[in-house]
């Protein structure tokens, strides 16, 4: 990339409100049958932290299989993507991988990036380890779909567009809300830009299970950081000593779950204005991690309006990356 001083804007969009925090939780609590929190509410500053942390356990093949892949096939993506002119990145988290692409990019073209995030601290941490590359970074700070409708408004006439979601964020969403997600992507994008996507693939449950529970107990912590969460932000009382992380993989979803286990029968102050009710064992669902065949993403870009043009899987943890072609 050229060295142009970066131009930096404070984040666009907004953050998530402590009110939708705490409904969000009391929905979560109070609803009939399993508990559940959603798990974007993981990633606070110490969350997204942990996660970094936890991208470098050895148990953790994913983002390494994601970097080689990059490392390998940014070239070739970058060259099929056009004249780009704005880069847009959903879940960046701190960009560190996408330095692949964007160090592919023609020098002698303005690029914008647009590191999407709902985490301030992954949106600071990205535009300072990316800005030595000397691009225009425009951090927004929003949700996934909210964020692109932003980043798009700064395309140039005649360029395209390249959205990057990798780290298999996509998993993390239930089928039709994956479905839902990439018909907003294509539905925001022109004919010809690119849907770039990263997904952890099926592989032996003992595996799989071992990347969501390591030995360290990185994720354990990963996990309760939601509870020491909902403590500090919405005045709650939940006793640590008393929860357990737990993982486990549903064979006929084809997915990991991440859920936190009460230890005993206990009631729990978990909020202003709020206390949940734990039976031994009972649990909160605090994350889904689907796992693909690679035959489900070329179906999932024919429902949802993009072409595969070409699809890349690492050999030494069975993972993907999809480029789908908006048609």
């Amino acid at each position: 990339m050229r060295n142009v001083a970066p131009f930096l804007l404070r984040p666009l969009g907004r953050p998530l409100s402590l009110d939708e925090f705490a409904d969000d939780v009391r929905s979560g609590l109070c609803r009939n049958g399993q508990k559940q929190i959603q798990s974007k509410y993981l990633y606070d500053a110490l969350g997204s932290a942990l996660f970094e942390a936890i991208t470098l356990l050895p148990e953790y093949g994913l983002t390494r299989a994601d970097e080689r892949l990059l490392q390998t096939h940014a070239p070739d993506l970058v060259k099929r993507a056009g004249t780009v002119s704005v880069v847009a990145e959903l879940g960046s988290g701190s960009g560190l991988k996408t330095r692949h692409v964007l160090d592919a990019l023609d020098s002698s073209d303005l690029v914008t990036y647009c590191p999407i995030d709902i985490s301030p601290s992954a949106l600071n941490r990205c535009e300072r380890e990316l800005r030595r590359n000397g691009l225009n970074i425009v951090p927004i700070e929003e949700s996934y779909i909210a964020g692109l409708r932003l980043a798009a408004t700064l395309r140039r006439k005649h360029t395209s567009m390249l959205v990057l979601f990798l780290g298999s964020t996509l998993g993390n969403l239930e089928p039709n809300a994956a479905v839902n997600l990439c018909s907003e992507v294509r539905n925001t994008l022109q004919p010809g830009d690119i849907f770039y996507l990263s997904t952890d693939l099926q592989k032996p449950i003992d595996q799989m299970i071992a990347a969501y529970d390591d030995a360290l107990g990185v994720t354990a912590a990963f996990n309760l950081n939601l509870l020491v969460r909902i403590n500090r932000e919405l005045k709650g009382a939940f006793d640590l000593t008393r929860f357990a992380h737990h993982a486990t993989y549903d064979v006929h979803e084809g997915r990991i779950e991440m859920h936190l286990r009460s230890l005993v029968d206990q009631t729990v102050v978990a909020g202003r204005d709020l206390t949940a009710g734990f039976r031994k064992n009972e649990t909160i669902w605090t994350e889904s991690s689907y796992k693909f065949r690679s035959e489900d993403l070329i179906a999932l870009a024919g429902r949802t309006r993009f072409h595969c043009e070409a699809q890349w899987i690492d050999e030494d943890w069975p993972f993907a990356q999809s480029l789908f072609r908006a048609v």
